[in-house]
């Protein structure tokens, strides 16, 4: 044991714990214990208490990395990126839609494919904040189409803010589809812009199932603006890709996910 790591209080310790796990990417328990010569049950500490914080994530027998989400392009821009799997995505999620249900589809590009594989349902009642999803199944004659109104965010062609949030107030569905930006298991349900994040919370509050529909690039990741905790959706549906692991562990807690 050296000088240093006499002197180091716990809370130091864990700020090296921390810088360590940056530099490294990963840490398992032994590591830590040698490193900062510590017993196993503090270093198994140390690391949860890290997790608490949201500055890394505790994966079996250690602790990784929390990766940050990328700054997100516009829609238009968005929609050629993994398309394929957004494309599968879709088709799966649309097969959940049932004739005869009000069904909310928000906005962004994963959801789009939802509206472009629904024309075959009959007597749907869809409520939207996405220009995309309007234009899409503005012409069919077997939906009622809702628009919730609001302040129109251009770059991703959706409304959002207090007059949309009182509309969704207003409304109940049988399902809520929509997409995030990031999803981590330690901080949940996160997304880059704030204004949003409001409006994010009053469309889950208005489903009886709240479904999120995301590709793997937007697991295990985290973004700026806290959304909600996993445990306010009822489901995953994301690509195939998606490591095994993380998949488990939304299992373990309660949550059902479905692979495209």
């Amino acid at each position: 044991m050296t000088s240093e790591q006499i002197i180091l209080s716990s809370v130091e310790r864990q700020e090296e714990i921390y810088a360590l796990i940056i530099r490294e990417g990963r840490v398992n328990v032994a590591q830590v214990c040698s490193t900062f010569a510590v017993s196993e049950a503090t270093a198994r500490r140390d690391l949860d208490i890290l997790a608490e914080q949201g500055k890394i994530q505790r994966v079996h027998g250690g602790a990784i990395r929390i990766k940050q989400a990328p700054p997100e392009q516009p829609i238009f821009e968005r929609s050629a990126v993994q398309a394929e799997e957004k494309r599968r995505i879709g088709r799966v999620a649309a097969n959940l839609i049932k004739d005869g249900e009000t069904i909310f589809l928000g906005s962004g590009s994963t959801v789009y494919e939802i509206a472009r594989n629904i024309h075959d349902k009959h007597d749907l009642t869809i409520v939207t904040n996405s220009l995309l999803v309007i234009n899409e199944l503005a012409d069919k004659e077997d939906i009622t189409l809702i628009s919730v109104g609001g302040i129109l965010r251009k770059s991703e062609r959706s409304f959002i803010g207090h007059i949309a949030q009182q509309s969704l107030g207003e409304l109940r569905a049988d399902k809520v589809f929509m997409g995030i930006r990031a999803i981590s298991l330690e901080q949940g349900l996160t997304n880059d812009y704030l204004p949003e994040t409001m409006t994010d919370r009053a469309i889950m509050g208005m489903g009886s199932r709240v479904i999120i529909v995301a590709d793997y690039t937007k697991c295990e990741r985290v973004a700026t603006a806290y959304v909600a905790p996993l445990e306010n959706i009822d489901m995953l549906i994301t690509s195939k890709e998606t490591p095994s692991d993380f998949i488990q562990a939304l299992i373990d807690k309660g949550i059902n996910v479905l692979l495209a």
